[in-house]
């Protein structure tokens, strides 16, 4: 303790608000998120404990240690990185085309957890900068040894239809929420909207929805059998592609353009329509429903009742179960059973949301997988602070498995600090 008071004024100054902070954390955890109070302590005591060690180590140890100066430079850095990556802003590289043309491969964003209120952390044993393995030997970063309940401070905003959104991937069972892949769509429809999909078009509650200006289809180009120069191809930027198969993602002007050229006889969309039972969420054999055509789905709403039917009970199963924890919902001869006990309906714990990306014929989102519940919401996308551009090839192997083959080409200079719609 002599060694604390011994502290310039200006770092009791900063300890007592590190102290506040984590004690008001301490607090939501147990008093708002209902936290097991040994647990919230045990954390407590865990980030509390790092702060008053590096102090500790800055004033009394660092000038005692070869290389001190680099240690304490690390560890300050861990420290205000975590609290930053936790608590307000995140950075976020896209990996694939399904966002593509709003959102390129090789973009990197800065994602806001200011907006829709930072979700306090629920696997706190993990390694700094890390999120679900190491980068070498595929070692798990985190320990769930430790575990605290969903909770989000309050946000600047709720989600909107058309925001584009990062989340945790909802389907990935066998991880933690909030070590779960990270994956970035728009956001389609909100708690309470009524979806349906008519041969592409989104209906909200009835009404149009306006596409993304930049939205992608997939074609099939018919020529005279030549082919295309690659330098045409880069001239429109279409990077998602399939030559052997003639199909390309492209935006509706891109499409248009393409048109134009002399080789081209036609460019037919690729739509899907209601052919194959259980192709999409959630797999039942009594919806035949496409990517193209698919709904009318609700999304649920917190605190909504939905009346237990055969189609509910196939649509909300996977939420009831896996999200809410609610037990085990079964069909039987008399009904609909939930944990053993017979129920007519079933009122949401949670809100929802429903996710696409604006590649909309190749993006795995909630067409195929069901719901993002709130718990799930990362942050909102922001802007674009780096993008590399790379050559992608899509490409089929001897045995039919289909690749990527991507080639580093430069940066995209025009898409540095662009802003995301």
């Amino acid at each position: 303790m002599e060694s604390i008071k011994a502290f310039p004024k200006k770092t009791k100054i900063y300890l007592s608000i590190w102290t506040a902070i984590n004690l008001l954390i301490l607090f939501l955890y147990i008093f708002a998120a209902g936290a097991n109070i040994l647990t919230a302590l045990i954390f407590f005591i865990m980030w509390q404990g790092a702060v008053v060690f590096y102090y500790y180590y800055r004033y009394n140890l660092r000038k005692q240690k070869k290389y001190g100066d680099w240690f304490d430079a690390i560890m300050f850095a861990v420290l205000a990185a975590t609290f930053i990556r936790s608590l307000f802003i995140e950075a976020y590289q896209i990996p694939t085309p399904s966002m593509e043309k709003s959102l390129l491969v090789g973009d990197f964003l800065f994602v806001s957890k200011v907006n829709y209120g930072a979700r306090l952390p629920m696997t706190p044993l993990s390694v700094p900068f890390a999120h679900q393995t190491l980068p070498i030997g595929e070692i798990k970063a985190y320990s769930d040894a430790l575990k605290l309940p969903y909770y989000r401070l309050p946000g600047f905003q709720k989600i909107k239809n058309g925001d584009v959104v990062v989340f945790n991937y909802p389907f990935e069972l066998e991880n933690p929420v909030d070590k779960k892949t990270n994956y970035i769509k728009r956001c389609i429809a909100i708690p309470g909207d009524e979806l349906t999909i008519v041969n592409g078009n989104i209906f909200i509650n009835s009404k149009r929805m306006e596409d993304p200006p930049e939205r992608e289809y997939s074609y099939k180009v018919n020529t005279n059998g030549t082919s295309f120069n690659k330098k045409l191809l880069d001239k429109l930027d279409i990077t998602d592609k399939d030559p052997v198969m003639s199909m390309y993602w492209m935006t509706d002007q891109t499409r248009d353009a393409l048109a134009k050229e002399s080789n081209v006889l036609s460019i037919d969309t690729l739509i899907q329509q209601k052919e194959f039972p259980g192709q999409t969420y959630p797999g039942w054999q009594g919806l035949n429903w496409s990517r193209d055509n698919f709904g009318p789905i609700y999304v649920p709403k917190k605190g909504v009742k939905i009346p237990m039917n055969e189609k509910n009970f196939w649509l909300y199963k996977l939420p009831i179960e896996q999200y809410e924890h609610a037990g085990k919902l079964e069909q039987t001869g008399d009904g609909f059973t939930l944990n053993g006990q017979v129920i007519q309906e079933y009122t949401f714990k949670m809100d929802y949301y429903f996710m696409m990306g604006d590649n909309r014929h190749n993006s795995e989102d909630s067409r195929f997988w069901g719901f993002v519940p709130e718990d799930h919401i990362v942050g909102k996308a922001l802007f674009i602070w780096l993008s590399i551009k790379h050559d992608i090839t899509r490409a089929t192997k001897p045995d039919g498995t289909a690749f990527e083959k991507r080639k580093f080409k430069g940066i995209r200079w025009n898409r540095i600090f662009k802003g995301i719609h």
